[in-house]
């Protein structure tokens, strides 16, 4: 089987994505409107994107979780939707979700006011998608991952909070693409490399594996990518 055009091309993130794949909802829950980007069928995983937003890459990875069997419900939490991603833009995202009450991306022991907002969006969607549950994922500032971003201590809070449930990961700078401008951070997005046998590849994968066990009533039925 061909792979797909977007799976093919070499992205940059100044590249700006049409998603004219996606269907576009504005949906107001708990008292609040966001947008959200929504494409694929099947059980539902909702796509969290990192900074700067929803770029090119970001989509990339929500196709491919849609390419899987699922239906992907992207939020757009902040900055870019569809890019280009500039610096000055990406600054300016970043300093005004750090310092957001809704994201409290600084404050001990609290959770953020938009997990509630999600937590109703899964609660949503899952009777319209089916399956066991809903997936999730979240990237960098909405996920946590553990590099020179996110030191060692996190993965061991996590850990610590989840006991057995917690499976760690960690890839080698070397896994990532040589010429990204940002350090090897974002392995189902930026630093991707989409070949088989890559570490990055062998990580979203897994991942992909992890939502057909949970959310699908027969994992066999599990499509290829």
């Amino acid at each position: 089987m061909d792979r797909p055009s977007y799976r093919t091309a070499r992205l940059k993130v100044t590249d700006r994505d049409p998603m004219t794949d996606f269907e576009r909802r504005e949906m107001t829950l708990l008292g609040t409107d966001k947008r959200v980007y929504v494409s694929g069928s099947g059980p539902a995983v909702i796509v969290m994107a990192e900074m700067p937003g929803i770029y090119a890459h970001v989509v990339r990875f929500a196709r491919i979780v849609r390419d899987a069997g699922f239906t992907v419900w992207m939020p757009a939490l902040f900055g870019t939707e569809g890019g280009p991603v500039t610096a000055g833009g990406a600054l300016k995202t970043m300093a005004r979700a750090c310092v957001s009450k809704e994201f409290r991306a600084f404050a001990a022991n609290k959770s953020s006011p938009v997990t509630q907002w999600l937590r109703a969006l899964a609660a949503h969607v899952h009777p319209l998608c089916g399956g066991k549950g809903v997936g999730a994922i979240g990237m960098c500032f909405t996920g946590n991952f553990g590099d020179k971003f996110c030191k060692a201590e996190r993965l061991a809070a996590h850990e610590a909070a989840l006991g057995d449930r917690f499976v760690g990961r960690v890839l080698k700078d070397d896994t990532a693409p040589p010429d990204t401008p940002v350090s090897p951070h974002s392995v189902v997005t930026l630093h991707l490399i989409d070949e088989a046998g890559a570490p990055t590849r062998q990580a979203v994968d897994e991942i992909l594996a992890f939502y057909a066990l949970r959310l699908r009533a027969n994992p066999a039925t599990e499509r290829e990518t």
